[in-house]
């Protein structure tokens, strides 16, 4: 850095141009009168005492009296930390701005569109760890791993969660059974690249386009309407046509429901046959918006695609609407699963409590 260059930054970091002259030609001649200071630099000898009494008070430099003032450069430790002091500060305040302009806050948008990959993971994670109810998620077998806690404490805490793990000829192996057991609900393997998604409790979805597009940006979504969205491209294409790699679910009861759907696939050739089925059913009333739970039979099931004449209906018969009649002690609710709109309560949580008559 030459001598004009640290003059500059000296004005940078807070020195009129006048001081950062006095400053720069102190630091060249050690120590020296006011008088000779002013002949060799460009500050005015009118002007050289206010200056270097200002330097003096911000701690550049020090005066005394000797036939007449005369200055010198004070050790330089008090300047350099306030001088590293003020880079770190705009160092941090540049990081700052670039992290702002490429991570809107999510708080307070229903739609972020997002710039890093990590933002998107970071959102899933929080999200999960914090899951009640389910987690729909698609990932590879690295950001399963990486999941993993966050996973958990969601399954830990009830939530029903259905992993779509994708693997290319890029990618690693699927991981063993063992590493599912209490982390998640029922994995699927899926054979092609896929974008990284996350849907959490039928309102907040991360989506990521997969690691081999040519566009790479994020998705975060806060909202009802267009996480079901994403819920319906999941399980169209993420889920129903892979196999499935592993199961948590038991044949015994009571088997639990966070889709509509998936229990009327199980459970309506069940009621063809003649078989009476117990649920408990828990979510809310679709006039009021207050919370409901309540057990009763399963008295009927209705979807607006064409009735199955061999078992369980396929999905392309079931994405209509969707329903139960469950007769309670007292009452008959008629039951929709996510997005009801003519059904009294949509269930969040479906239990199939007891079966009896079955085969």
């Amino acid at each position: 850095m030459n001598t004009a260059e640290l003059r500059a930054a000296l004005e940078e970091a807070g020195l009129s141009q006048y001081q950062a002259e006095a400053y720069n030609t102190l630091l060249r001649l050690g120590a020296a009168s006011a008088t000779e200071i002013a002949d060799a630099c460009t500050v005015p000898t009118a002007r050289i005492y206010d200056v270097l009494r200002d330097l003096e008070s911000k701690g550049y430099i020090e005066t005394y009296e000797q036939d007449s003032l005369h200055a010198r450069a004070r050790d330089p430790d008090e300047v350099l930390t306030d001088l590293r002091e003020r880079a770190t500060l705009l160092t941090d305040a540049a990081e700052e701005i670039e992290d702002r302009w490429e991570e809107p806050a999510v708080d307070t948008h229903k739609v972020s569109i997002v710039k890093r990959f990590d933002t998107v993971f970071d959102r899933a994670a929080a999200l999960i760890k914090n899951a009640e109810n389910e987690v729909q998620l698609a990932v590879t077998p690295t950001q399963f791993e990486q999941l993993r806690p966050a996973l958990r404490r969601a399954f830990d805490s009830g939530a029903i969660i259905k992993l779509s793990i994708h693997t290319d000829e890029d990618d690693e192996e699927l991981p063993d059974s063992a590493s599912f057991d209490g982390v998640v609900t029922e994995v699927r393997h899926r054979t092609l690249p896929t974008p990284f998604v996350a849907l959490v409790d039928r309102t907040n979805t991360c989506f990521a386009p997969h690691a081999h597009s040519l566009n790479q940006y994020g998705v975060l979504v806060d909202d009802y309407t267009l996480t079901y969205v994403f819920h319906w491209y999941f399980l169209t294409c993420l889920w129903e046509v892979w196999d499935t790699v592993y199961s948590s679910r038991s044949a015994s009861l009571p088997l639990d429901y966070a889709d509509i759907r998936h229990c009327v696939r199980e459970i309506e050739p069940l009621l063809s046959d003649g078989a009476r089925v117990r649920v408990a059913v828990e979510g809310f009333e679709t006039s009021t918006g207050r919370p409901t739970s309540f057990v009763g039979d399963v008295r009927d099931v209705r979807y607006s695609g064409g009735t199955s004449s061999d078992g369980a209906p396929a999905l392309s018969q079931l994405a209509g609407q969707v329903s139960l009649t469950v007769a309670t002690d007292g009452d008959v609710y008629s039951v929709g699963g996510w997005g009801a709109v003519l059904e009294d309560v949509e269930a969040t949580r479906i239990t199939v409590r007891e079966m009896t008559g079955v085969a």
